[in-house]
């Protein structure tokens, strides 16, 4: 891989905003995107898979996300504006209804996931708090969360700079005392290498490593950004690298930390894997202490993908490919409080389909097909020159990509294909409707136009 020479990659000039994100804090804040709530999770969700060999399935996942970053990487530099997987989508196919269902899946995977981070606040992380129904506890947090994203991305960016501080502090004390139980004798390291009885350890790596893909998902939010990061061309490629990297090794430590400390059927039947490793641990940490960092973890990224899930469907409205009362904005506030209203709800409904397991499975899945779009863009715009240097990839990269991308698509189920099916239905719906009210505007205005022409020549 090699950044095709560039000096600078700098195209101050087709941009408005300020380019002020150097490398270091582009690195932070994709560390702190992908170093999100899923893992506070899934590693029971994966333990089910491949008992004590939780390293395995994230290797995997790892594989495939830096390839996928090396994809990104290039396409980021090259076309350095926000937008993302749908911008190259309409660049390289020029097809209205692609565009459309990239962005789509985009915003309907931040549902999912919200709705999974509610069901796992509402779970063994604040029943170590207080005793509640599942139900309501759900139901009250996503409201909380959709007032917060009412009031102001403001506030919820400001939220969410401490809370990342707070979820990493987490991680990063459950390598400490996984590390000190090892290191006093404790534990089982043979476990680290004991696969699940129930299956074939290649059939369950394959299958956990969709769920530990979960836990990568984050890095492709930095396209957002491109319009305000200096020199991209040799920002990106690094700070993405180094971040898909540092998660990896984060992920890795907690999974050999995790599977040493505790039975993997433990974990397995626990949705707050990470507070079974502290209570295991026998050291003096309040369990209610770790469970509030878990929480404010959850619900920062709960929060993240709220956010951004109303304002990518606030811009499909402003784009026309969504109806246009998604597009509305609240005089006062300034935010799009319809999109916001709508994704709440949906977030609402979402929380009651199926398990953590399968709404991240159904996560996979939608940013699966959009890491494929993405692939297959860089693969046809290769030839399509810019006027500044930028970072490029070998050929293989992007088709490597795209083979993981679709060997994780077939480890996916077909209730988790049903649903991947119900969205591109809710989704195509909502694009004809948006066609429909655009027509109609058109007429309306050419209507209008005529009228006019006729009283001025009487």
């Amino acid at each position: 891989m090699s950044d095709g020479g560039a000096t600078t990659g700098s195209t101050d000039e087709d941009t408005k905003l300020a380019r002020t994100v150097g490398t270091v804090l582009l690195f932070f804040f994709i560390v702190g995107d992908t170093l999100g709530a899923g893992i506070y999770t899934l590693v029971g969700t994966m333990a089910e898979d491949v008992g004590g060999v939780l390293w395995l399935p994230l290797v995997i996942a790892l594989a495939v996300a830096l390839l996928t970053a090396g994809t990104y990487a290039e396409m980021i530099s090259k076309y350095p504006h926000a937008g993302g997987a749908a911008r190259y989508a309409e660049r390289a196919y020029r097809t209205p209804f692609l565009t459309f269902l990239v962005g789509f899946f985009m915003l309907s995977s931040g549902i999912v996931t919200a709705a999974l981070l509610a069901n796992a606040f509402s779970g063994d992380y604040l029943a170590a708090l207080v005793d509640l129904p599942v139900v309501p506890v759900t139901i009250v947090f996503l409201l909380l969360l959709t007032a917060i994203n009412l009031r102001g991305v403001r506030e919820s960016l400001a939220a969410n700079a401490v809370a990342t501080i707070i979820e990493t502090s987490g991680l990063v004390l459950v390598i400490v005392v996984a590390a000190i139980v090892f290191g006093s004798g404790g534990g089982d390291p043979t476990r680290v290498l004991t696969p699940s009885p129930d299956q074939p350890l290649l059939v369950g790596a394959f299958a956990a490593s969709v769920v530990a893909f979960f836990s990568f998902l984050g890095f492709e939010a930095a396209a957002n950004m491109a319009e305000e990061v200096k020199r991209p061309s040799r920002a990106y490629p690094r700070a993405l690298f180094g971040a898909v990297a540092t998660a990896g090794l984060v992920y890795l430590l907690i999974a050999l930390g995790a599977a040493i400390v505790v039975e993997p059927n433990v974990l397995a039947t626990s949705t707050g894997p990470l507070l079974e490793v502290i209570t295991a641990s026998g050291l003096p940490i309040p369990g209610w202490l770790f469970s509030l960092v878990a929480l404010v973890a959850i619900a920062n990224g709960a929060l993240l993908f709220m956010v951004m899930a109303s304002r990518a469907t606030y811009g499909l409205a402003e784009a026309g490919l969504l109806p246009s009362v998604f597009g509305r904005v609240a005089s006062t506030r300034r935010t799009p409080w319809v999109a916001i209203v709508v994704v709440g709800a949906a977030t609402i409904g979402m929380s009651f389909v199926g398990t953590i397991s399968t709404l991240a499975d159904t996560t996979v899945l939608l940013l699966l097909f959009v890491f494929i779009s993405t692939n297959v863009s860089c693969l046809v715009l290769k030839r399509d020159e810019v006027a500044h240097e930028h970072f490029r990839v070998p050929v293989v990269v992007p088709v490597l990509a795209i083979i993981a991308s679709v060997v994780l698509l077939t480890q996916q189920s077909l209730e988790i294909w049903l649903l991947g099916g119900a969205f591109v239905v809710v989704g195509t719906v909502l694009f004809l409707l948006a066609l429909v009210g655009r027509r109609r505007v058109e007429q309306q205005g050419a209507q209008d136009t005529m009228s006019g022409s006729q009283r001025h020549s009487t």
